[in-house]
């Protein structure tokens, strides 16, 4: 196995121990268009384009993934969702 190869196999290694977690957003009869995109703006930081996808996937399909990443960097954004009376879960 010459250097490239083996190095191209240690990055692969290295990206598979990272453990990506995903937010899960699911559907209520509660919240407006409104507020969920406002939320997912404020607290995921996405732009008003992709909160607007976002509301519209978990409006027709029940659930959807608003942001992934490591955990520590996930949990106080679920706990934002949640606060602000969403529902959601880390996954």
């Amino acid at each position: 196995m010459g250097l490239k190869e083996k190095l191209s196999e240690d990055l692969l290694l290295e990206e598979e121990v990272v453990k990506q977690n995903e937010i899960i957003l699911f559907n209520d009869d509660v919240n407006t268009f409104d507020h969920v995109i406002n939320t997912l703006i404020d607290v995921c930081e996405h732009s008003p384009e992709q909160a607007e996808q976002c509301s519209l996937i978990v409006h027709y399909n029940g659930k959807c993934t608003v942001k992934t990443g490591e955990y520590d960097d996930l949990k106080p954004r679920c706990s934002k969702l949640l606060q602000a009376g969403l529902s959601a879960e880390i996954v």
